[in-house]
Parts: structure tokens; C-alpha cells; sequence
């Protein structure tokens, strides 16, 4: 099941909406920002119930 959440860029500061797949467990990928284009590396906590916990967003660089 995929989720949707909200991201902030850490380059330019715009948020944006993108989806994310818990049913793997944790996981950490680069998606880039919508607005500006730049790399994102998004890291998914998943808890032990298969459920998302949360998320972080950090620059790529």
C-alpha cells in the first residue's frame, strides 16, 4: 500500500506531495524536488506493524 506524504525541499524550501511504499520496510532513496529539481534523499521509518512511522528529507550533497 503506498502512502502519500508531504515533502520540503532542503534546497529551495517548497513542499511538495509525493507517495511512499512502506511494504518493504525501512528504506532510504533519492527522489528529486518537483520545483527546483534537486536531489533529495528520503528516508522511510516503517514500525514492526508494516505501518509508516515517519519520514526525513535531507539535501544530497
Amino acid at each position: 500500500m503506498l502512502d502519500t506524504i508531504l515533502l520540503t525541499c532542503p534546497h529551495c524550501g517548497e513542499t511538495f506531495e509525493t507517495v511512499a511504499d512502506p511494504s518493504a520496510g525501512d528504506a532510504e532513496y533519492v527522489e528529486d524536488c518537483y520545483v527546483c529539481c534537486r536531489p533529495i534523499t528520503v528516508r522511510l521509518r516503517v514500525g514492526g506493524d508494516g505501518e509508516l512511522d515517519g519520514y526525513d528529507a535531507d539535501r544530497d550533497d
